[in-house]
């Protein structure tokens, strides 16, 4: 019923811009003294934010074309080098010839974006190395015939593309994904594997919710999971490929998100707003790019979204020593081979300081010199991996530590 709502609305609204924008020429009068330019702008603003509320944005594209390495422009290919039913792992690859990079495995999160979020990551990151990303598929394109896909598939699908890179590989996990990059790495290092990460780093990740608990954990806490899977969880409407898949609506999750912030994404907008009626299509155009990036949400598999609720937020398994995946143990202290980075923000409001920092307390075998640890001021979730100061400061740290450790 969600879906068919959401569906239905957006196609109901979806002209609106369309006659608005008509609406703003036909008041234009060149015999009046009054200009009625600005009514018209009014209403085609109005109209597009209440159109924008709805729309279902596409999937967006990394759209990275190029890069510098040694101070000259090089081309960069984006191509799937490896595939499986929830997740094609893209490689950003660079021409032949080029100098040997540190390999870099960037799992991005399944948490209701696509990992285009991560751009300005893969951006800052492709100068100094040859980068690998997750691209989580969205639930509702996939068919039910695929199968199933929860935590346990996430962490055997990022333990096979580990080994799939190979032992030169460096892992950087990027919010949600913490978690079972963490899981992965210490089965890996259990087994005694001949191919381990290099290094791991764990960017705002809730590896010990309680450490310091946000609105998120708090809400995930006092919840029993089946209070989740009557308000939350819903069916895919036959009309897509994942038709009948039971899902946690991507629209869902951008809800709660934008929900905690509201008071500045309603600035944002009213912002838009006043860009549009002055005819600003610069500013304007730059609060859409945003926009329509942060909109487009995908669906995560109820089973994938329930079972981390309970694991993660609800009994904190890894955090107390009980999480088992497929009936293995979870041990951080097994890793010895892996050497271990956390970065936090001081303003994250998701992972909050000290929920990441608690994976240096688990990974007890590690000395001192295989460990790092980075605390950003003045940053939030979303600038630990995005925008100026990952660029200018976290970014340095992390390539600093993969080198140390390649």
């Amino acid at each position: 019923m969600l879906y068919h709502l959401y569906d239905l609305q957006h196609a109901a609204l979806r002209p609106m811009r369309l006659l608005a924008e008509a609406t703003q020429h036909t008041f234009q009068n060149p015999f009046s003294p009054v200009s009625y330019t600005r009514v018209g702008r009014a209403m085609a603003a109005g109209a597009e934010l209440l159109e924008r509320t709805t729309r279902r944005f596409p999937k967006p594209e990394f759209g990275l074309k190029t890069t510098v390495v040694n101070g000259e422009t090089v081309a960069v290919t984006e191509r799937i080098a490896h595939r499986k039913p929830f997740c094609n792992l893209l490689h950003f690859a660079k021409p032949e010839g080029t100098p040997a990079q540190p390999r870099v495995l960037l799992v991005a999160p399944m948490s209701g974006h696509h990992a285009t979020l991560l751009r300005g990551t893969v951006a800052a990151l492709l100068a100094d190395h040859d980068v690998f990303v997750t691209d989580w598929i969205d639930a509702r394109l996939v068919p039910l015939a695929r199968g199933r896909f929860d935590l346990d598939d996430y962490i055997d699908t990022v333990t096979e593309l580990i080994r799939f890179l190979g032992p030169q590989t460096h892992v950087i996990a990027v919010c949600q994904p913490a978690v079972p990059v963490l899981a992965a790495v210490s089965l890996m290092a259990a087994g005694d594997e001949a191919v381990q990460p290099r290094s791991m780093t764990l960017m705002g990740g809730p590896i010990d919710p309680m450490a310091n608990p946000t609105v998120p954990v708090k809400l995930a806490a006092t919840h029993p999971l089946s209070w989740f899977e009557r308000n939350v969880i819903t069916t895919v409407p036959a009309y897509y490929p994942g038709g009948f898949r039971q899902v946690y609506p991507g629209f869902i999750q951008l809800s709660g998100f934008m929900s905690m912030n509201l008071d500045r994404h309603i600035g944002e907008h009213v912002g838009l707003f006043r860009h549009l009626v002055r005819g600003d299509g610069d500013s304007a155009e730059q609060h859409r790019r945003f926009y329509d990036e942060y909109l487009s949400v995908m669906d995560l598999s109820a089973e994938f979204y329930l079972q981390t609720i309970e694991t993660v937020f609800q009994k904190h398994s890894l955090a107390n020593g009980t999480m088992e995946s497929r009936g293995r143990k979870v041990e951080p202290a097994a890793i010895r081979r892996t050497a271990v980075m956390t970065v936090e923000g001081e303003l994250d409001d998701i992972s909050a300081p000290g929920q990441t920092e608690s994976a240096h307390r688990l990974c007890a075998s590690l000395p001192d010199d295989m460990r790092a640890r980075h605390f950003q001021k003045g940053v939030g979730h979303y600038g630990i991996f995005n925008g100026r100061r990952w660029r200018e400061s976290i970014m340095p740290a992390v390539r600093e530590f993969i080198r140390k450790h390649n």
